[in-house]
């Protein structure tokens, strides 16, 4: 494996060795077709949300629109991380250059942070439908979402520029063999042979300012619509309410559920077998970008009944 010199004495690695199945190589091509199947699936899912939204007129509603971007941002997380996770997998190709991995962990976290911050503006969408229902429409018109969009992307851009200049200044000069299939912040620093306390406190701060941050102003946001919701007289119009917000939930649940699985994990489960953890960093990665579209297309009566035109 090529080597460079760093600062002239130790060997600094130029690649990184990503992992399948740990301890068992042989069996990688088990879990090559169910990735490859979740793969298609997340492309074909996000795809039709996206068309089916761009042609029907009805669609065209905040709430849709921001639909739209997460789904943009389940495709991006899923071509940034498939390619490495299929080539482990499939082909047994497990290296990965040091800039490519760099590379890939600035999108994979970029995504990452951008749907939190979209499932923020979705729950900030629910509570002006539901406490005001007749200026929705002009309270959040396209200019104001497209501001958002930009706002999102621009605060996951801006926090995580300096993390691959954090990562390049690490010197790797023992192992280089990751946890996963695709490369991370938190698993990659673990193999310097350095002071890594000023790559493990910018990473708290990440956190802190968007996944922390994130969840308390959900959280702000549903109490907000729950107190709404308990004003209205008519039962049947605080259930017609509340459905509104099922999908947004459900998509609240699988993009925070499985990332909070895999941190309790690989904090306290270090007794846990490496299948197990395999398994949840996969499901982590692999599963939201599929499920999402899946969800809002069973619960969202507009889009269940497009797609359903679209294949009759």
């Amino acid at each position: 494996m090529s080597t460079i010199s760093f600062n002239g004495s130790a060997e600094n690695h130029q690649s990184f060795v990503l992992v399948g199945i740990p301890g068992m190589r042989e069996y990688n091509s088990w879990m090559a077709f169910p990735l490859f199947v979740l793969y298609v699936l997340t492309l074909l899912g996000n795809l039709v949300i996206l068309f089916v939204i761009k042609t029907e007129q009805s669609l065209h509603e905040p709430m849709y629109i921001f639909l739209s971007i997460l789904a943009c941002s389940d495709l991006g997380l899923s071509v940034a991380t498939m390619p490495t996770m299929l080539g482990v997998y499939w082909f047994d190709s497990r290296e990965i250059s040091f800039n490519a991995c760099i590379t890939q962990m600035f999108f994979i976290h970029l995504f990452q942070w951008t749907e939190s911050g979209i499932l923020v503006a979705m729950a900030f969408d629910r509570f002006v439908a539901i406490r005001d229902p007749l200026r929705y429409t002009l309270l959040l018109p396209s200019t104001v979402i497209i501001k958002i969009g930009i706002a999102i992307l621009s605060r996951g851009f801006c926090l995580l520029f300096p993390l691959p200049f954090l990562i390049k200044r690490l010197p790797f000069c023992r192992s280089n063999v990751l946890s996963h299939s695709y490369c991370l912040h938190p698993d990659a620093m673990k193999l310097a042979c350095a002071d890594i306390k000023v790559n493990i406190l910018y990473g708290l701060i990440i956190v802190v300012s968007t996944l922390g941050l994130d969840v308390v102003i959900i959280l702000v946001s549903y109490i907000l619509i729950l107190q709404t919701v308990l004003s209205i007289a008519s039962q049947t119009e605080r259930l017609k309410a509340l459905n509104t917000c099922v999908s947004h939930v459900c998509a609240i649940l699988i993009f925070y559920v499985p990332m909070l699985g895999v941190s309790v994990v690989h904090r306290f489960g270090r007794h846990l077998s490496p299948i197990l953890r395999m398994l949840m960093a996969n499901i982590y990665i692999a599963v939201p970008p599929v499920l999402n579209p899946i969800v809002y297309s069973v619960k969202t009566k507009q889009i269940r009944e497009r797609i359903c035109k679209m294949f009759q």
